[in-house]
């Protein structure tokens, strides 16, 4: 699994490679730690992301938590069919604004 941060166009873009499971996901709430603290709005690009466990999918919820209360809007960039699935069905298409 691989996590970068860059700031791009006033927001705050994180890009997931690989499969974000419970074997991953300690490792990259470390990495996105710095993520929780910036004032801006922040996109989660998951167009390389191949699997995302419920532990994953918990990671992305904290962000949330932590960036609306600000006035923050967190999205999601994912066209991979199989994980848009999983967002629907767990009510992740209700929490973020999703983006092509």
């Amino acid at each position: 699994m691989k996590t970068t941060i860059k700031e791009q166009n006033d927001e705050i873009v994180v890009y997931f490679e690989g499969r974000l499971d419970t074997a991953a996901s300690p490792q990259t709430e470390k990495e996105i730690q710095p993520v929780l603290d910036v004032d801006k709005d922040i996109v989660l690009d998951c167009e390389k992301l191949e699997y995302i466990s419920s532990s994953g999918l918990r990671i992305f919820l904290s962000i949330l938590k932590e960036a609306k209360p600000r006035g923050h809007k967190v999205s999601i960039v994912c066209t991979n069919q199989n994980l848009l699935k999983i967002f629907a069905v767990t009510g992740f298409t209700n929490l973020f604004e999703f983006r092509k």
